[in-house]
């Protein structure tokens, strides 16, 4: 099971909320296991997903060891669907292709700003997915600054590393 899950693919299926980390707001629902078949990996999965009929958001099936995954639902979500801890739902989700990333107005600003561009798009396609992901979830436009501020700071690194490998050779 190593080959990539193909863009596009819709699956949908039941099951209870769970609260994944004790003594913390985290909920979680168990992949099947015949889903992560049809998935064909053990490794985190980039997905369009809804919950009942909420609204699009996009989230990564994480894998949690045993070929199990996980889908994280957050408060927001639940807060719109109305469910809790316990509830039955119902999750449908589109793989996404982790090399399509479309990077947000305000951070290529912020990257061209301090000549960047290249070393974000040089980070892993699943990792600048992650960021910007971070990016757009922000409630508060400081939040989200603060994080367009964190991404440079993560492709200023990059840039460092590939000087220093370059001192190297």
């Amino acid at each position: 099971m190593k080959r990539s899950p193909t863009a596009g693919k819709q699956l949908s299926f039941q099951a209870k909320l769970e609260n994944w980390a004790k003594g913390m707001d985290y909920c979680a629902v168990p992949v099947p296991a015949s889903i992560t078949k049809a998935l064909g990996t053990k490794a985190a999965v980039l997905v369009m997903a809804r919950v009942n009929d909420s609204k699009p958001f996009k989230v990564s099936l994480f894998p949690a060891g045993g070929g199990q995954h996980y889908i994280r639902i957050k408060a927001k979500v639940r807060e719109e669907t109305k469910t809790k801890v316990g509830d039955r739902i119902r999750i449908r989700f589109t793989v996404l292709d982790r090399a399509d990333v479309t990077i947000p107005a305000d951070l290529a600003a912020a990257l061209r700003a301090e000549r960047l561009t290249d070393e974000f798009k040089a980070l892993p396609p699943g990792r600048q997915n992650f960021i910007i992901r971070r990016i757009d979830e922000a409630a508060k436009p400081e939040t989200r600054e603060k994080r367009i501020q964190e991404a440079t700071v993560e492709a200023h690194r990059g840039r460092e590393k590939k000087l220093g490998a370059r001192k190297k050779a």
